[in-house]
């Protein structure tokens, strides 16, 4: 049973469905040259939000092996995609400039797109030096989300673009994540099936 949070801004509705703390596991099945990459891992995702017009996100994983070795980790911020108001916070820390923006579901109603859902970015970060930000939509209980920019540090493994697909069914959140890196075009990488946390 998901019940709304009422402190949620209302511009973060069409998203609050993630809210929560998901556990499951997944599988990495990656075609690299001739050598195919697979195993299982086990994932716990967050998502939270601090009453701004955003989610946090955080993901770590480990393989299902006998130590549970930590495998990767990730954070984040998930948002509406829209042009910036006075009203929005930042830079930095500066206060916005009269009322928020979107803040009655009337107002968000107008965000939404012609494609009948509303368009989302997602700022991603990566311990191994990879920045990513997707560009996508959500619309009812799906998100489809394709890398707008990624950037590397010199002590990064290469990583050039990736989608992901995240899908509520039945209760659990379903994802999968597509990748160009180590050479490669984009191709299969990950999924995972994941339940909410009672």
């Amino acid at each position: 049973m998901f019940s709304l949070d009422t402190s949620l801004p209302a511009e973060l509705a069409p998203l609050a469905w993630l809210i929560g703390v998901w556990d499951g596991t997944g599988v990495v099945h990656y075609q690299d040259g001739d050598r195919t990459r697979e195993h299982e891992f086990g994932q716990r995702v967050s998502f939270s939000h601090d009453g701004l017009n955003y989610l946090n996100y955080s993901s770590h994983t480990w393989l299902l092996d006998e130590a549970n070795t930590p495998l990767s980790a990730e954070a984040g911020y998930w948002r509406l995609h829209r042009p910036s108001q006075p009203g929005d916070p930042g830079p930095g820390m500066l206060p916005g400039d009269g009322p928020r923006p979107y803040a009655t579901a009337e107002q968000v109603e107008q965000l939404r797109a012609p494609h009948g859902g509303f368009d989302v970015e997602v700022a991603l970060i990566h311990p191994g030096g990879v920045s990513e930000l997707y560009l996508g939509r959500v619309a009812d209980a799906r998100i489809d989300l394709q890398t707008d920019a990624v950037m590397r540090s010199a002590s990064a493994k290469e990583y050039a673009a990736a989608t992901r697909l995240y899908g509520l069914v039945e209760g659990r959140l379903l994802w999968a994540w597509d990748i160009a890196a180590l050479g490669n075009d984009l191709r299969t990488h990950a999924s995972g099936t994941l339940n909410r946390d009672a």
